[in-house]
């Protein structure tokens, strides 16, 4: 059994990797898809930011697992990595952010995204309102998070795994520039282009399942 800990990109709950999470359970294994805190149907009023998500994902790493971050995801399990390093067995960028020490999503964003994240913060100022062809279940998403700067001292880099699946085919051209540009010659990662949208499970689970289940081969093996 290979433990996964899911964690979505912006606007989204632990809902998005519904039919992962069911595909990996099917076959076995322990698969948890996070809802970030100020993501859930109930209001929480305390101010949440990026390390409050750092914490909430780092609170549930117990023992060997494999990290998945989607878009601003990958500001999270980067920074988990970076704290427990010797747990992440692969660490798994799904069109994400992957960022270097203080780095935020904001810095890492073309310039496109920042303009409609300010543009979207516009009502109350503390949250980033969804799109409208998000799912229903989208809701706003605390704005300190994607503006707060990460800090690493590097550790992350251990992780002996690291994947990161860029998509091609996204409306309006990349999504996590940066980082495909930072990955896609670098020895260390698994590069990967895939022909959907940013929104990876836009076909279905199939692709995203694929990619974990040969994660958790590899990792039996190197227990054995």
């Amino acid at each position: 059994m290979t433990e996964f800990v899911l964690v979505p990109g912006a606007w989204h709950g632990g809902w998005w990797y519904d039919p992962v999470v069911e595909a990996l359970t099917a076959r076995g294994h322990r698969a948890r898809a996070v809802t970030l805190a100020g993501l859930a149907d109930t209001a929480e009023e305390h101010l949440v930011t990026l390390e409050t998500h750092i914490d909430q994902v780092a609170a549930l790493i117990t023992g060997p697992v494999v990290l998945v971050g989607h878009s601003y995801g990958g500001m999270v399990v980067t920074a988990v990595a970076d704290r427990v390093p010797h747990l992440v067995q692969a660490l798994v960028m799904l069109d994400a952010d992957v960022p270097d020490d203080g780095d935020s999503c904001w810095s890492l964003a073309p310039p496109a995204i920042r303009d409609s994240l300010i543009e979207g913060a516009g009502d109350d100022g503390l949250t980033v309102a969804p799109l409208p062809f998000f799912d229903d279940r989208a809701r706003p998403h605390p704005l300190a998070t994607l503006i707060q700067r990460v800090y690493l001292t590097g550790a992350w880099r251990q992780v002996p795994e690291k994947v990161f699946a860029a998509a091609t085919d996204t409306p309006g051209g990349p999504q996590a520039p940066a980082s495909t540009a930072k990955v896609r010659d670098d020895p260390a990662w698994r590069y990967e282009e895939w022909p959907t949208s940013h929104n990876v499970l836009r076909d279905g689970p199939d692709r995203v399942v694929g990619l974990l289940l040969s994660l958790a081969v590899a990792a039996r093996s190197a227990t054995r």
